[in-house]
C-alpha cells in the first residue's frame, strides 16, 4: 500500500477541531482526511485526564482502522491530557498536537495585557503550566489573564451560533475585560467559531489560535517523513462521530462550510 495516499486522522472532542481541519485544507489541499467527532463525550474541560486519555485511545483505534497516515489531535485539552500517552501507545504513528497560541500573542509587545480562553481543564493541566513556564510568564503579574470558560465549548457544539443566549454566555465572561486586555488567544479550538462575537465585546482585538501552527508543523512532519501526498486532486475528507446518525455528520459539514474571520 502507498502510505503516502493514506488520510490524515484528526479529532476533537466535537466540532472544535473543525476549524483546525479548515487550516489542514488550506495548506495541503492535495491531502485526504478523516475527521472524528467525540460529540457523545464532549464536552472534554469537564473530565479527568485518565476519561480523556481513554478517550483518545479509543478515537485513535478507531482512526487506525481507517489506515491513517497521521494524526491530528485538533483539540487543546486532549493534547494537554493524552497527546505523550498516545506517542507512548503509538510509537509509529505520527501524532501532532496543538497548544494555546500563547507565544504567538507575546511576540508582540503592544498586543499585552493577554486574555487566554481556554477549558478550565486545558489551563489547569502540566502542558499548559510548562508552557508559561518556557515563555517566561510570570504568573503573579498581569500581563497575562487566564479564564476558563466553563461551558462554551459545549455551548458552541450545540450550533446556533447567533442566538441570544450564547451572547448573553459570553458577555457574562468578557464583559469586564473591555479595555483591560490588547489581545486574546483562543485556546480551544471550539473558540474561533465565535471569533466575531468576541470581538463585538471586547473591542477590535488580535485573535490568535494555533490552528495554522498546527497545520504548518503537520506539513513539516509529513514532508520529513516522505508522507506528503503526491496527487494533484483535491483531497478528500470524511467525517465520523461517536453520535451515531446522517445528522450529526450534516451538521459537522455545516461547521466546516462556516468562515473563519
Amino acid at each position: 500500500m502507498d502510505t503516502s495516499r493514506a488520510p490524515i486522522g484528526v479529532f476533537d472532542s466535537g466540532v472544535g477541531g473543525i476549524s483546525v481541519l479548515k487550516r489542514l485544507v488550506e495548506l495541503m489541499p492535495h491531502e485526504n482526511f478523516v475527521y472524528m467527532g467525540d460529540s457523545a463525550y464532549n464536552p472534554y474541560g469537564s473530565k479527568t485526564k485518565q476519561q480523556i486519555i481513554d478517550r483518545s485511545c479509543t478515537i485513535v483505534n478507531e482512526l487506525l482502522a481507517h489506515s491513517i497516515k497521521a494524526l491530528v489531535i485538533a483539540c487543546n485539552t486532549a493534547t494537554s491530557a493524552a497527546s505523550d500517552y498516545l506517542r507512548v501507545q503509538f510509537p509509529e504513528l505520527p501524532i501532532i498536537g496543538i497548544e494555546p497560541a500563547l507565544k504567538a500573542a507575546l511576540d508582540h509587545p503592544k498586543t499585552m495585557p493577554v486574555l487566554v480562553l481556554a477549558t478550565p481543564a486545558t489551563l489547569t493541566l502540566e502542558k499548559y503550566q510548562e508552557l508559561e513556564h518556557k515563555l517566561g510568564v510570570q504568573r503573579n503579574t498581569s500581563q497575562v489573564y487566564r479564564l476558563g470558560c466553563k461551558g462554551l465549548a459545549h455551548r458552541i457544539e450545540q450550533g446556533n451560533l447567533n442566538a441570544d443566549d450564547l451572547m448573553q454566555d459570553l458577555h457574562t465572561l468578557l464583559d469586564e475585560y473591555r479595555g483591560v486586555v490588547n489581545s486574546v488567544v483562543l485556546g480551544c479550538t471550539h473558540y474561533p467559531f465565535v471569533k466575531q462575537h468576541i470581538c463585538d465585546i471586547l473591542g477590535d482585538v488580535p485573535c490568535y489560535d494555533g490552528a495554522i501552527g498546527t497545520a504548518r508543523h503537520c506539513l513539516s512532519v509529513l514532508s520529513a517523513r516522505g508522507l506528503l501526498n503526491p496527487s494533484e486532486d483535491a483531497g478528500t475528507i470524511e467525517f465520523l462521530s461517536s453520535t451515531p446518525g446522517a445528522a450529526q455528520i450534516a451538521f459537522y459539514q455545516s461547521f466546516y462550510e462556516l468562515p473563519l474571520y
